[in-house]
């Protein structure tokens, strides 16, 4: 039978909790599931047997599951075993009864509830048939005997089982909800953000400027776009190493970091290329920030490459109107090609025909 966890849940702790879980639950739901099922043996006269049973049932078996499952190599497994034996003994507890209408309807009920609250996918399918199987295994013991009358002595105790029982699992729901929302909002975060130098990701960055030219498009507010190519990223590999790479990325992430506004977004396209939008900016304030990040990047010293002075070179654009994204970051582009053919560690203008290169 195949397991899903719960999206948004790690599945492995998720399993290994499951036993624990399921066993609150467990000893909850039946013990009060000996109220009406009591109240219906006292009613019918039942004989010795059937109170062994229910005794078993609501006392043991919840002890006997939680020790059970935690002794299976694979603990999820054995506490779905433990889950369908569950249904085979609430189907069993019908016919026991004599079919007593109102708590046998609540025991089955319950009883698939509680299947499907654990998140396993189709576990509360499979447990029909054992379900059913209970019922006739023990219909064919007892002559299938019908007394489905339910008196208000039971209706009385059917009360808690299903108030409190239905209350709790609704609770432990409401948990795993709030829990697997909070840990998708965390992953949506991280999906946002690239890991190595903690800008925004390329696809979170390209939606932000998609939707800054939309704006820019609406009410005429300049601003310009900054690409960063960090210079013979390839040879401080090769001879640095790719963990001294990986700083030199984290510290120019983090010059462009305090060189920009807060409104201004800064994300890493891949390798050794990054992309700023300078919102509300035009192209000479934006020629300032670039030349900032220049000198800044000229300046780091990086520990784990010794000697290493690493520059890079930038590429501006401003705003393409109608002309959309691609246009805009061609535009980008084609001004950090001039700006690396010339030699690299400076910046380059695209002022929509040619390539204005400012040197250092």
């Amino acid at each position: 039978m195949p397991f899903t966890a719960p999206p948004g849940t790690d599945p492995e702790r998720h399993t290994q909790r499951l036993p624990r879980r399921i066993y609150r639950l467990r000893v909850l739901g039946m013990g009060l599931s000996a109220l009406p099922i009591g109240m219906v043996l006292l009613e019918n006269q039942a004989a010795a047997g059937h109170w062994v049973f229910l005794l078993f049932t609501t006392v043991l078996w919840p002890q006997l599951a939680l020790w059970l499952a935690l002794r299976h190599p694979v603990p999820f497994r054995g506490e779905i075993r433990n889950l369908l034996v569950d249904s085979i003994l609430a189907g069993m507890w019908v016919p026991l009864m004599g079919f007593n209408l109102l708590p046998s309807v609540l025991l089955v009920t319950l009883a698939t509830v509680d299947k499907i609250s654990t998140g396993i996918d189709r576990l509360w399918y499979w447990s029909l048939p054992l379900m059913a199987a209970g019922a006739v295994a023990a219909g064919t013991a007892t002559g299938f005997e019908v007394q489905a009358v339910t008196s208000m002595p039971v209706m009385v105790a059917c009360l808690p089982m299903l108030l409190i029982h239905t209350i709790a699992v609704s609770q432990a729901s409401y948990r795993l909800v709030r829990k697997v929302k909070r840990q998708n909002r965390q992953l949506d975060e991280l999906s946002r953000r690239d890991t190595l130098t903690a800008l925004d990701s390329r696809r979170y960055w390209q939606e932000q400027a998609a939707l800054l030219l939309d704006q820019c498009a609406a009410t005429g507010e300049p601003a310009t776009l900054l690409m960063i190519d960090i210079d013979h990223f390839k040879t401080i590999n090769d001879r640095y190493g790719h963990a001294a790479g990986d700083d030199v990325l984290r510290a120019t992430a983090e010059v462009i970091r305090h060189s920009i506004r807060g409104h201004d977004a800064a994300g890493r396209l891949g390798g050794d290329e990054f992309a700023v939008l300078l919102r509300g900016t035009d192209v000479e304030a934006a020629g300032i920030v670039a030349q900032r990040i220049r000198e800044g990047v000229q300046a780091l010293q990086v520990d784990s490459a010794p000697g290493l002075r690493p520059t890079v070179s930038l590429g501006l654009a401003k705003t393409t109107g109608a002309a959309g994204l691609r246009a805009w970051l061609e535009a980008a582009d084609r001004a950090l090609y001039q700006a690396k053919s010339r030699g690299r560690n400076q910046l380059a203008i695209d002022d929509g025909l040619r390539a204005i290169v400012d040197t250092p």
